[in-house]
């Protein structure tokens, strides 16, 4: 009887020990999948990169890729996620913090978002497709959770245009930023087009922004 229990014990431990050793497997051949893919996507595109790509990348094969993600959409989907919800946390944490004036937030916004968007150009388009196929989902995803209270960077703005007397609502303004910061990598290859201009001339253009959205920023609220 008291063999029998032992081996019963030695026999779940083994089955233990296998499942732990499957499931960190498969973690690891995931992450390694979702890292070669990470880096083809922006080396090439989402439009560009054929599945292959990521399977002569990872050093898997493409039915091992489409064991795990399916297809090219659904790992694109799960990596912009995570990328995402990175970036939205460093982004919350600059317009809510109280320690800094809203001029100040513009260039760190604008600074975070471009360096964020030259390393993932996808972004933007991607944040389009999601948001109007399913925005409640998009935004759960990102962890975007409805708040009473308007972040710091608004109320900070409101002041400005209060005590300036200016005539303009204070979500125009932060539009007009948003779209300064993301509109130039949805049009990236017309503006490469009608300025032809080279890849390295358009990062220069783009990393001259960081600069000049806090300073236009300011042009537009003194001109409302």
């Amino acid at each position: 009887m008291l063999k029998n229990m032992c081996l019963i014990v030695c026999f779940n431990q083994m089955i233990k020990c296998n499942f732990t050793r499957l499931m960190e497997k498969n973690s690891t051949t995931e992450e390694k999948i979702k890292q070669a893919a990470r880096k083809v996507f922006t080396q090439k595109g989402y439009a560009a990169t054929r599945t292959r790509d990521i399977a002569e990348e990872s050093g898997f094969n493409l039915a091992l890729i489409n064991y795990y993600f399916r297809s090219k959409e659904k790992l694109f989907d799960i990596i912009m996620t995570e990328e995402i919800s990175g970036f939205a946390e460093k982004v919350v944490a600059i317009v809510n913090t109280a320690t800094t004036g809203f001029y100040e937030k513009v260039e760190q916004i604008a600074d975070t978002y471009i360096s964020f968007l030259i390393d993932h150009p996808g972004v933007p388009l991607f944040i389009i497709n999601a948001m109007n196929d399913d925005p409640k989902k998009f935004f759960s995803k990102m962890g975007f959770n409805p708040k009473t209270e308007p972040p710091i960077v608004l109320m900070q703005l409101l002041e400005i245009l209060i005590q300036e007397k200016r005539n303009v609502h204070p979500m125009n303004i932060m539009m007009n930023i948003m779209g300064m910061i993301v509109f130039p990598f949805l049009a990236t290859p017309i503006a490469q087009r009608i300025g032809n201009m080279s890849k390295s001339e358009l990062m220069f253009v783009l990393e001259h922004r960081k600069k000049m959205i806090p300073v236009w920023t300011k042009a537009i609220i003194e001109a409302s």
